[in-house]
């Protein structure tokens, strides 16, 4: 079985986020390396030009293949990646896949799970996933329960912060101020507002599971390391994975991969790992960055700096990220900024 390790890469070239070590052993290569990967998700599927959730998923069911040995089976809730990904009558999935309702996808999980079991089958492991409306929203109470019985599936969040299969609607998974189509981008306070929505790992993490991760798909091999973590266990774990979606977001299809990045490099998306409820691990920041840097390659949130810039409302959204930074600690000691009264007050509130 191939093996990958989260080991630090050697970057040759300064301020290259791309070049790494190419003459790391064959062992510690990334499953995507190996010519004899799985290929879970082929070709053929009808996801949109530079979709960060097709990325996402094919590393992560990939990895996860590899982890199991080949023994894994699939159940997938109702959204863009099932739709993208099973035009009927055909499909691209290539392991055992179940499509289940779009809020019962972990409930389904753990009945297949259940099931193996009784069987005495426990060799074969079960994977869920599903969007953040799937997840965040709909499914929630079907996922608290399984993290409640601590059932023994990989529960994944391609969060892409929006019902974007059904007209771009708003979710839990939403940011403050996003246009969507039932956040419009009128009025004294324009886009999504604050203090709504559910930040699910922390969620996760209270439940005190064995494992929960959160990863982009800027970082791929982070990613499939923790896919690779949470195989390695036993019990309810969960990964929350940020997948631009350039539909949705109003952004290039090329700059998929850069989004994810400076989300977080900004703070706005902390990457880290919990076990049992405790936060074991965090993703520093190479090169922090500020909030508009993310928010300009975005067309929902254009009325941030047109027809003039929302000073109030950019400033709410870098006291966010300033947050997180301090909470995870994703600076080092040394170069966690010392913040002004202004964003401590709008980090209060």
């Amino acid at each position: 079985m191939t093996t990958i390790s989260n080991e630090k890469l050697k970057f040759y070239q300064v301020g290259s986020f791309a070049v790494g070590n190419r003459l790391v052993p064959v062992e510690l290569r990334s499953f995507q390396s190996d010519e004899e990967r799985a290929n879970a998700l082929t070709s053929g599927h009808r996801a949109c030009q530079g979709c960060g959730e097709a990325l996402g998923a094919r590393y992560v069911v990939d990895a996860a293949i590899a982890s199991a040995e080949g023994k894994l089976m699939a159940v997938n809730a109702t959204g863009c990646l099932e739709v993208f990904s099973t035009p009927y009558p055909e499909t691209s999935w290539q392991l055992p896949w179940l499509h289940s309702l779009f809020g019962n996808a972990p409930a389904v999980a753990t009945g297949v799970q259940a099931a193996l079991k009784a069987k005495g089958r426990e060799d074969i492991r079960v994977l869920a996933q599903g969007g953040d409306g799937g997840t965040v929203d709909i499914g929630f109470a079907c996922l608290s329960g399984m993290f409640e019985r601590n059932d023994d599936v990989l529960y994944v969040c391609y969060d892409n912060e929006a019902y974007m299969n059904t007209g771009v609607q708003r979710s839990g998974a939403t940011p403050p101020a996003a246009r969507t189509a039932t956040t419009q981008a009128v009025g004294e306070h324009p886009g999504n507002v604050f203090g709504q929505g559910k930040d699910v790992p922390r969620i996760a993490m209270a439940h005190e599971i064995p494992y929960v991760a959160t990863a982009t798909v800027a970082d791929l091999r982070d990613l499939e390391y923790k896919v690779k973590r949470a195989m390695s266990m036993r019990g309810a774990r969960y990964l929350h994975v940020m997948v631009p979606c350039p539909l949705g977001w109003g952004s290039a299809s090329q700059d998929t991969i850069k989004l994810a990045r400076l989300a977080a490099e900004s703070g706005l998306f902390p990457v880290f790992e919990a076990e049992h409820g405790e936060v074991v691990a965090s993703t520093k920041i190479r090169r922090q960055v500020q909030v508009e840097e993310y928010l300009k390659l975005q067309r929902r949130f254009a009325h941030l700096f047109k027809p003039q810039r929302d000073e109030d409302v950019i400033g709410r959204l870098q006291a966010m990220a300033d947050r997180n930074i301090v909470r995870y600690g994703l600076l080092d000691d040394s170069t966690i900024p010392a913040y002004p009264a202004s964003t401590t007050a709008l980090m209060e509130n």
